[in-house]
């Protein structure tokens, strides 16, 4: 790996954790130090990355973002019942443009992954996202993005990206390796009709603040499919964050938004997290830790059944329809619930094997009615374009 795109951890950070109890994170976590240099990242499960990049943040606020802060509240955090090495990395400081920046976090991320080491970037402003996205390509692989927050940033394809259209880029720049993109907690006021209108017409997913916030356990089985999260700290109600001038009035609250983060962290399929426009408020410095905390706990506790796995570990069942059968998957690790997509036949596009996407046991019993799933038509869709 390549470790020159890393700047140690502050020795204040690094001096305020000698003074923890044994059994805080800052104690156990292996920290990259001035002094003691990278460390050894074998047997390491989730590295700590920071990046204060936000040249490109189209915010009001213009505030130097405390990565430091985030640490030392982070740090303060007693360890959960799990048995994971974490590493904080250092910050990658911003480079001579925002490309140089985009360049570095896409290396040091793609580097990690490779090893099986998940990334948690903590920023900075959400155009970051496109630099993580843009890692994906060294995998060689199709992506899941879902984003937490309250618009689509879809913004302009022809402007230059920012916080709000880094996702036009994602879309329209080539190679062009994303499968599908679901945005949790949009707010409906903040997004232009255009917009909503374009996530249905690209089969993309969208589920409302008031949708998410009245049965969070919907979100697992989005988490369940997402290669890439990227959460921005906007999409949280500004009570909770100590009513910074920037933030909204509606938005998830801090219970809901670290239960999101244990979704993520579940998810078997999940390489990488982003935790971005963190405002610069002590309560957000606070739950941008236990946000991390949380999506920890998710992550000791994979359920290790996504499907490829072995399919000894599955009950199969076909749901015969008018034109074809509908497969679908119940683990009996989890009872967690998939249905199939065929591959097309002579179709000559990137989506040359079956894909299985998550679903409920309610969208089993409604194939069992006749019922299509949506989920099931909008990669079928996708399949075809």
């Amino acid at each position: 790996m390549n470790f020159d795109f890393l700047a140690p951890v502050a020795n204040m950070v690094l001096a305020h954790r000698e003074l923890l109890p044994k059994q805080s994170i800052g104690k156990k976590i292996r920290a990259h130090g001035e002094k003691s240099g990278v460390p050894d990242l074998e047997g390491v499960k989730i590295a700590l990355i920071g990046i204060a990049e936000n040249r490109n943040s189209v915010t009001p606020s213009s505030e130097k973002v405390h990565l430091n802060e985030i640490r030392l509240q982070f740090y303060n955090l007693f360890q959960g019942n799990w048995d994971l090495e974490i590493a904080d990395l250092g910050d990658i400081p911003s480079g001579e443009s925002v490309s140089d920046s985009y360049y570095a976090l896409s290396e040091v991320a793609a580097d990690l992954m490779r090893q099986q080491i998940i990334p948690v970037v903590l920023g900075g402003s959400q155009d970051l996202t496109y630099a993580l996205y843009r890692a994906y390509d060294k995998m060689e692989q199709m992506v899941n993005l879902v984003s937490v927050d309250r618009r689509f940033d879809f913004g302009d394809a022809d402007d230059l990206i920012s916080s709000k259209s880094y996702l036009s880029k994602i879309i329209v720049n080539p190679p062009n390796n994303l499968f599908n993109y679901s945005n949790i907690g949009y707010q409906t006021y903040l997004n232009a009709q255009e917009e909503i209108d374009l996530m249905e017409k690209l089969f993309f997913d969208a589920y409302r603040l008031g949708e998410v916030a009245a049965d969070l356990s919907l979100v697992e089985t989005v988490m369940r499919d997402a290669d890439l999260v990227s959460l921005d700290m906007g999409g949280v109600r500004a009570a909770d964050l100590g009513s910074p001038a920037d933030a909204s009035p509606n938005g998830f609250d801090g219970r809901e938004i670290c239960a999101i983060a244990r979704y993520a962290g579940i998810s078997d399929k999940l390489s990488c997290l982003g935790l971005f426009e963190t405002f610069n408020t002590i309560h957000s410095f606070q739950l941008a830790a236990q946000i991390i905390w949380y999506f920890i706990e998710g992550v000791s506790i994979r359920k290790q059944d996504y499907p490829i796995v072995s399919a000894e570990d599955f009950n199969r069942y076909t749901v015969p329809m008018d034109d074809l059968d509908l497969i679908f998957l119940q683990s009996h690790i989890s009872g967690r619930w998939w249905i199939e997509v065929p591959q097309i036949e002579n179709l000559h596009n990137k989506f040359q094997t079956q894909t299985l996407l998550p679903c409920t046991h309610a969208e089993y019993l409604q194939a069992c009615d006749g019922i299509i799933p949506e989920r099931w038509w909008k990669a079928y869709k996708k399949m075809l374009v």
